[in-house]
């Protein structure tokens, strides 16, 4: 029986691997900072146990680390939203790019033999002048966030080769799930469109509608993390779709799925574009594929259906096109190896 702590728990990849790993009868740490340690986290149905620390705190990691003894470590605690980067870009980089160096430092020292995944993110591209981009494409933050994410990238790189630790990047690109929190264009889009046909909603205010993206679904996501992790050997690994859709192409098909035209209710805001993005961002996930034997499967149509159907339904409206149930797109478990 194999232990795993697992940071960002309460998000939608953390919870999903967390739950995955609970189901194949690992024993699951899940860590919480006190401040989100509420009785919705008590409860026994949680597919993690709950330990409160934070990655600001490296007493707290290395207290943790010497209680739990963890095989595997996967992080996904982070300070995740863009706009919020700009907004706090100390708090940003002590989380999202420091925060990894305390976890690095907290593993060599109380368990070195652990494996550690680091939750990348496809904005290291944003200023990329390539596309499709894979791991030798050259890391181009934009913005804090993606600065934070450079720097926590280049961290386990430097501790996997100076150290020798089992230390790998999962550079994910944009996924979606029931657990995505509307604040992601994704959503907002599936709720907008639910909250305008239940008449709760007149329109919506998005961005660029030109801006390209790589929809992948969180759930296959989490199974493809643990994969990583089952490896012999860490490595760098792009995950994506390898299908690129702009945010007028994500309207314009949640509309139509509702017999709505979209330009009679969406907005562009100017101060909700994002500046400087040069290329489409799709990921090229081959490299993944040669080492886990699949790449990911679930693609824009099947992501969108199952989510607007959900919040349709949430809202008691009716659902006038076909659409799977959540579960039935969970990928089957992928083959463990060590």
């Amino acid at each position: 029986m194999a232990t795993a702590l697992v940071t960002g728990v309460t998000g939608q990849l953390g919870y999903y691997v967390a739950d995955r790993l609970a189901r194949r009868g690992d024993v699951v740490w899940g860590l919480v900072r006190q401040s989100t340690l509420g009785r919705g986290q008590m409860g026994a149905s949680l597919p993690y146990r709950p330990i409160t620390g934070d990655l600001l705190d490296e007493y707290s990691l290395a207290s943790i680390l010497e209680e739990v003894r963890p095989d595997r470590i996967f992080n996904f605690g982070a300070q995740s939203v863009v706009p919020a980067s700009w907004a706090q870009p100390i708090l940003t980089a002590q989380y999202t790019g420091l925060g990894v160096t305390r976890l690095l430092e907290a593993v060599r020292r109380a368990v070195p033999g652990c494996r550690i995944l680091q939750a990348g993110s496809s904005e290291l591209f944003a200023g990329s002048d390539r596309s499709p981009q894979d791991e030798d494409v050259p890391i181009r933050p934009l913005n804090p966030y993606a600065i934070a994410k450079a720097f926590a990238f280049h961290s386990m790189r430097a501790y996997r080769m100076h150290y020798g630790l089992f230390a790998t990047n999962a550079i994910f690109y944009t996924n979606e799930s029931l657990r995505r929190s509307p604040e992601f264009v994704f959503r907002k889009v599936t709720h907008g469109v639910a909250h305008i046909v239940a008449g709760k909603a007149k329109g919506m205010a998005l961005g660029n509608l030109d801006a390209v993206r790589d929809w992948g679904y969180a759930p296959e996501y989490a199974a493809l993390s643990i994969a990583m992790l089952d490896l012999e050997q860490a490595d760098d690994f792009v995950v994506a779709t390898g299908e690129g859709h702009t945010v007028r192409e994500l309207v314009s098909h949640a509309f139509d799925l509702v017999g709505l035209d979209w330009k009679k209710y969406v907005a562009v805001d100017d101060t909700l574009v994002r500046r400087g993005e040069q290329v489409p961002s799709i990921g090229d996930s081959r490299k993944l594929g040669r080492a886990v034997g699949t790449t990911p499967k679930v693609k824009f149509d099947e992501i969108l259906r199952t989510l607007l159907a959900h919040d349709l339904r949430s809202l008691g409206c009716d659902v006038p096109f076909e659409s799977p149930d959540a579960d039935e797109i969970v990928p089957s478990p992928l083959r463990r190896g060590p």
